[in-house]
């Protein structure tokens, strides 16, 4: 079915006007935001990276983020598509720093892009999310956003790679956001405060930092979302603990680590979130809280249900 010009406007005026919770509640914006938090070793989590040195390289530090980071109602899906409750605003707030921001085409709206999870449409464009990342940097000048930003490849809105690349230097130039990222290299802190750091997940011959699930000279990636056998999600835990081990034996390692805590593999992913980080992250970490660690980029699903785990990992910058 073809999406109406004039749904695509409200849909991207209305996203994020409500905190969804768990239950599928929705509460008015005025209070919607709680307190800024602070973690156990008390940094405040809308603004720690703005408490650590900026001489760091991000391959320096733990940078806990999302998965599917868009994917906030199992209407424009199911459960299968629903990854976070939190919004892009509230993720911010709460110390996410790594946005898992996936993109199709949109019908009727010939040089946008919409946010998807695979070929489910969450009503939202990549301007509805840019503009999101610019407020709150705005607000918080000494914080930076990693951005893996892919091409999903899905449904009938799917791109090819000349048309996406077009698409993407049209957000650059024509919609004006060229200058809120940073294209080229692993920065240092400094040189990234205020912006939003570009992981490109779409072919491109622009010399970007280029996205690998697995290795390339960027990063080293532990990505495994489907796994045989009759424990997968024990096997998926092993994986996990595997990849912080590495990271935490390779201090020096020129290259960044990614860890997803998130795996599907036929389980929704609020069952395997659970179980996964009750059985191997949450005693992993919390066994280690007096640990300095350069773990790379964490991606989870459903951080408010696990905010100790959040909160632990941005405090090994700190440790």
């Amino acid at each position: 079915m073809g999406i109406a010009r004039r749904d695509l406007l409200k849909w991207g005026a209305g996203a994020g006007g409500a905190a969804v919770l768990g239950s599928g509640l929705a509460l008015p914006p005025s209070t919607a935001r709680a307190a800024v938090r602070t973690t156990p070793r008390g940094l405040p989590t809308d603004s720690w990276m703005g408490r650590l040195n900026g001489s760091l390289s991000l391959l320096d530090l733990t940078i806990p983020g999302t998965h599917d980071s868009c994917c906030e109602n199992p209407a424009y899906g199911t459960e299968w598509s629903h990854t976070q409750n939190w919004g892009i605003p509230q993720q911010l707030e709460e110390g996410v720093r790594f946005l898992d921001i996936r993109c199709n085409g949109l019908q009727g709206a010939p040089d946008e892009l919409g946010i998807y999870h695979s070929d489910a449409y969450q009503h939202l464009r990549l301007q509805d999310v840019l503009d999101r990342c610019r407020t709150f940097l705005q607000a918080h000048p000494g914080e930076t956003i990693v951005m893996r930003l892919r091409n999903e490849r899905a449904g009938g809105q799917a791109l090819g790679d000349d048309e996406f690349m077009r698409r993407v230097n049209h957000y650059f130039d024509a919609f004006g956001y060229r200058s809120l990222f940073h294209f080229y290299g692993w920065p240092t802190l400094d040189a990234a405060r205020g912006k939003v750091v570009l992981l490109a997940d779409f072919a491109n011959p622009w010399g970007l930092i280029n996205w690998s699930s697995g290795q390339n000279e960027y990063f080293d990636t532990q990505d495994a979302w489907q796994i045989g056998g009759l424990d997968p999600l024990g096997t998926k835990g092993r994986y996990i603990v595997a990849q912080f081990d590495k990271a935490f034996g390779n201090p020096s390692y020129p290259k960044m680590f990614v860890n997803f805590l998130s795996y599907a593999g036929g389980y929704w992913p609020k069952t395997s979130s659970q179980s996964i980080m009750d059985r191997s992250v949450y005693p992993y970490l919390n066994a280690r809280t007096q640990q300095r660690a350069r773990f790379g980029i964490v991606p989870m699903d459903f951080p408010d249900f696990h905010v100790n785990v959040l909160q632990m990992l941005i405090d090994k910058n700190v440790v």
